[in-house]
């Protein structure tokens, strides 16, 4: 499959749903055959927590939101593409972060940082800035309903559950994490019941979003979906 022409003209495609779907992979890959920039917006929120882990606004007693919100008002968040993975490194105040978010510490905590107004108010509005231009393929939870519902495409990813669980487990214990597959799907399921039930912004199908099932599909196969339906709206 070849990058489309540059005649083409420019599209929103947002890209929501559940964790651990593939989300990034499947929108970093789309982007990369469209030439559009890629915007990983659950990197930014795990970038948020990071800090709040390592500033202590995050601990055992949950999360100090005030002093989280007043970390973040200082803090540099932005991306770099690194040609050496051909995509954008996150960066936290200068410091490259991406692997650092990924881990199942910065896991645990991300819903609830993301469950906070203020922190999704400055979030969402430097989402909004990085779209003005179009161009772009973003992933997150509320992409298609808050971020950009006026998006050209929407698409909302889902899987089993148990094929989710297995492939972050097989994501963390490749980087080394020391992990079991219980936590994982644990850490899961408690994401999916915060992100759907917090109060601002909740993960759910837009109305006009279009569902993409890869339970059983390869990397390939969703591609191939994905710009047959790029093709028709950018004709």
């Amino acid at each position: 499959m070849e990058s489309f022409p540059p005649n083409k003209k420019k599209i929103i495609i947002a890209v929501d749903g559940f964790s651990s779907c593939g989300k990034s992979t499947f929108a970093r890959e789309v982007a990369a055959r469209i030439g559009y920039i890629f915007i990983d917006t659950g990197a930014m929120y795990r970038a948020v927590t990071l800090l709040g882990l390592r500033r202590g606004a995050i601990g055992p007693d949950g999360v100090d939101e005030k002093a989280l919100t007043d970390l973040l008002s200082e803090a540099d968040i932005s991306f770099r593409f690194n040609p050496g993975r051909g995509a954008s490194d996150i960066y936290l105040d200068g410091e490259n972060v991406e692997s650092r978010i990924r881990g199942i510490e910065v896991s645990n905590s991300v819903s609830r940082v993301s469950s906070i107004g203020a922190v999704r108010e400055k979030l969402v509005h430097l989402q909004q800035q990085m779209g003005k231009q179009k161009g772009v393929v973003m992933d997150g939870r509320d992409i298609g309903t808050v971020v950009f519902p006026n998006a050209e495409l929407k698409i909302f990813m889902t899987a089993d559950p148990a094929i989710r669980a297995q492939r972050r487990y097989a994501e963390l214990t490749g980087k080394g994490e020391q992990v079991t597959l219980e936590e994982v799907m644990q850490n899961l399921l408690e994401r999916d019941h915060a992100d759907q039930t917090r109060a601002i912004s909740p993960l759910r199908k837009a109305d006009d979003a279009i569902v993409l099932d890869n339970s059983f599909m390869t990397i390939g196969e969703e591609l191939e979906w994905a710009l047959e339906l790029i093709g028709k709206l950018t004709a």
